[in-house]
């Protein structure tokens, strides 16, 4: 007999190689009938493992996470087989799942896949669902699997001489086998619903020096519902694309003069930044943050002594040399190393303590060109960086006061839907970090405390930290339910050691601050595009560019026009006019595609009454009202969403 552990910490004794399915019937035939993936002592294993020790199990349904991998990877070999039957001669590479689907890297040799080809594909490949093949693992010896692909496959083989004898595995299905580790449905058959949805290059290794292999994108759902639905959010999804909409409202654009991944802010787009700068910078005052500002560049030293170089020096710009001999600048890559600086600027007593420094520091990147979309992956930068220099016990009380910040900027802005992820070391990789085991433990530690002590809905990612320290992440939701990484606080005991940072105790001896990274909005350029795509451009009127245009019906009611204009500036409302020559209709059509929350009509019955006539965006008419009356809908809805800091 062995002892299964179950999520719910309940313990039950099975005979053993019982299968991970059976397990699941024991608990209840319905459940079962939904399990389609599993994981004993964290390990992926199949539905139809034999397990022969004491363990804990987890068993997954297409509702959870790890369930929509595995069916996403058992759909990567279905595409892989369709692939094989439809071009052949086709060499596989590898085929992952990812966030939302799967793909496939293959090399067509002199084939072209394009979009005519998507049908024919998808039809395949539920004609091989639709044959229920079990998905069969099996242990394969290094030279029988060097063997198998020799003559056929380099790029398989090459992945195989990279593994150890004994540790490589084939799963087969139907007529198809390929290499993989595990981690599938229980057969195709649950496949019911396929949709190619791209192709693109993809260079062998991610390597630019390598030949370039087709990828070709995929999703599939247990149900055409599902996939129905998701085509849908897909086409939504386009409509909010920030790039699209940040041209249609005049917010931002690129230059391949200027460079690749270097945005440049248009009028509207850098009133909008401001805007949200001078939000945050309110809240940091009245939480007694300080603000700095420092260089562009550093001298190279900076970030060796920090351990950016070692760790992110491929990811920099190449070094600035100097006239002076052997001296080497960077293009600012973060901000943490010149706010420790400013810190050692003088000595700090106890008394002193916490300091926050604050500033909208730009940091400059390499990103490699074909990793660049929009605002969300850029060359240039602006973090809302912020570092604060407390003692151990101001630690717990400091990263609270963080967190609280954080709510805050998300009520603000209508981010409701998240949750947060503790970030830790992964104990199996040491050599990724750098400090003591004693200051990491005491760090992950303070996180797990705040997150559990303010109630956040949290879960704990083993891996995911910072090479210096722990993090506290927030992964948002938007309107589409895609998940986001926004805002981040991170524990670091490392950086005030590298940099000799101290502090005067009330023993009278000198002793290390802890040092608390933090950044609500992540980078102002991310931030915006997903602020827009959430919105779909129609920000929180607070926010808004312009809350209100003013349109007049024809030439006689221009005056009138820059009259309700000039009252609505002086109540502190963005606005402007259009008098052009043009039909109200076309004016109303055109006001409505570039988001204005409101549409002021002018004409003789407003001038004769001293009123206005206001249509709300989306078409709601709100009649005949004066200009202050108006201006008291705006005062009132702006106090509604921009909440004040406490």
């Amino acid at each position: 007999m062995i002892k299964i552990t179950l999520p719910d910490g309940s313990v039950r004794s099975f005979d053993k190689d019982i299968t991970p399915y059976e397990v699941a019937v024991d608990i209840s035939e319905g459940f079962a009938r939904n399990v389609i993936s599993a994981k004993f002592n964290d390990n992926v294993v199949e539905t139809t493992t034999p397990l022969t020790t004491d363990g804990s199990l987890t068993l997954y349904t297409w509702r959870d996470d790890e369930g929509k991998k595995a069916f996403w990877h058992s759909s990567a070999h279905v595409l892989a087989q369709a692939l094989e039957e439809l071009y052949p001669g086709v060499k596989l590479w590898v085929g992952p799942a990812i966030e939302n689907g799967f793909y496939y890297d293959v090399d067509l040799e002199d084939d072209v896949i394009s979009e005519k080809d998507f049908k024919t594909i998808e039809t395949k490949m539920i004609e091989i669902a639709r044959g229920k093949h079990d998905f069969k693992m099996r242990e394969v010896s290094k030279a029988d699997a060097l063997s198998y692909y020799k003559g056929k496959n380099e790029y398989k083989v090459n992945l195989i001489e990279g593994l150890e004898d004994g540790d490589i595995t084939f799963c087969d299905h139907s007529t198809f086998t390929d290499l993989c580790r595990g981690g599938h449905v229980p057969n195709t058959g649950i496949i019911k619903a396929v949709k190619v949805l791209s192709v693109a290059g993809a260079y062998y290794k991610g390597d630019e020096n390598e030949k370039q292999l087709t990828r070709v994108y995929g999703i599939s759902f247990p149900k055409q519902k599902e996939l129905t639905e998701y085509l849908h959010l897909l086409e939504e999804a386009k409509k909010r694309d920030h790039r699209k909409l940040g041209k249609e409202l005049e917010l931002f654009a690129f230059s391949q003069t200027v460079g690749q991944g270097l945005p440049l802010w248009l009028p509207k787009g850098a009133a909008l930044r401001e805007r949200l700068e001078n939000f945050l910078k309110v809240a940091q005052k009245k939480a007694g943050y300080q603000m700095v500002v420092t260089p562009h560049i550093g001298n190279k030293d900076l970030y060796v002594t920090s351990g950016h170089f070692a760790k992110y020096g491929e990811d920099s710009f190449q070094p600035i040399n100097t006239p002076a001999e052997g001296e080497e600048f960077l293009l600012k890559p973060m901000n943490c190393p010149h706010h420790c600086e400013i810190y050692n600027v003088r000595p700090y007593s106890y008394k002193e303590l916490p300091v926050r420094f604050a500033e909208f520091g730009t940091v400059y990147r390499y990103e490699q060109s074909g990793e660049l979309h929009g605002l969300t992956r850029v060359r240039g930068f602006t973090q809302d960086d912020a570092h604060i220099f407390c003692t151990p016990d101001q630690l717990d009380t400091e990263f609270k006061e963080v967190i609280d910040l954080v709510l805050y900027v998300f009520s603000s802005l209508g981010f409701d839907n998240f949750k947060a992820q503790v970030s830790l070391r992964d104990p199996e990789n040491p050599d990724k970090y750098i400090g003591s085991d004693e200051n990491w433990d005491k760090a992950e530690q303070a996180i797990l405390n705040a997150a559990e002590d303010k109630g956040l809905d949290y879960v704990v990612e083993t891996g995911e930290a910072a090479f210096y320290g722990p993090k506290l992440d927030f992964m948002v939701k938007d309107a589409l339910g895609r998940q986001w990484q926004l805002g981040t606080i991170q524990v670091d005991y490392n950086l005030p050691e590298r940099f000799d940072l101290t502090y005067k105790g009330s023993d009278n001896e000198l002793h290390r601050p802890v040092m608390i990274h933090r950044a609500p909005f992540g980078s102002m350029e991310r931030f915006v595009a997903i602020l827009l795509e959430h919105t779909g451009g129609n920000f929180p009127i607070w926010l808004m560019p312009e809350q209100a245009i003013v349109l007049s019906v024809s030439e006689k009611y221009e005056k009138y026009a820059e009259k309700v204009l000039n009252l609505l500036e002086n109540n502190e409302i963005r606005a402007l006019v259009d008098n052009r020559n043009e039909t109200v209709g076309k004016k109303i059509r055109e006001a409505e595609m570039k988001k204005f929350p409101y549409i002021i009509i002018v004409g003789e019955q407003e001038e004769n009454t001293n009123t206005i006539s206001v249509r709300q965006h989306g078409g709601e008419d709100l009649g005949a009202i004066s200009v202050e009356e108006f201006s008291e809908i705006i005062k009132e809805k702006v106090s509604e969403s921009l909440k004040t800091f406490k």
